[in-house]
């Protein structure tokens, strides 16, 4: 046990006995803990802290930026002059997160939902007209 662990420990033994930590909201249910289990041993805490304080690794930020972009290039048509810039950057975001090992479906399955309802609309579009 580290002196990290050590010293917390103490402290939550102390707490216990003073009775500091009784009547807390979800008393007695299991925790809910992050899968950590990719990060390594020695970086969890750090990770942890990170993650508290609102601070995400480099490859969550890409992917958050992605999400957004997504969502924003869906709402432009596809002849507005931004379009092409935010298409751009947002394949340089995705071959950045598959670079490092994430997968990115999570962009595509909104695009395909869209192309499917175009493609069926175009059908309808084509039937009435014959």
């Amino acid at each position: 046990m580290s002196i990290l662990d050590e010293w917390a420990e103490r402290h939550i033994e102390k707490a216990l006995q003073k009775g500091e930590l009784s009547s807390l909201k979800g008393e007695g249910k299991p925790l809910i803990l992050d899968d950590n289990s990719h990060v390594p041993e020695s970086l969890r805490a750090s990770y942890h802290l990170l993650k508290n304080a609102g601070f995400l690794p480099p490859e969550m930020q890409d992917r958050k930026e992605a999400l957004s972009l997504a969502e924003i290039l869906s709402t432009l048509n596809e002849t507005e002059i931004e379009n092409g810039s935010l298409q751009k950057r947002l394949a340089l975001l995705e071959l950045k997160l598959q670079q490092a090992g994430l997968d990115t479906q999570f962009l595509h399955a909104d695009y395909a939902t869209q192309l499917t309802e175009k493609l069926a609309n175009h059908k309808k579009e084509t039937d009435q007209k014959e």
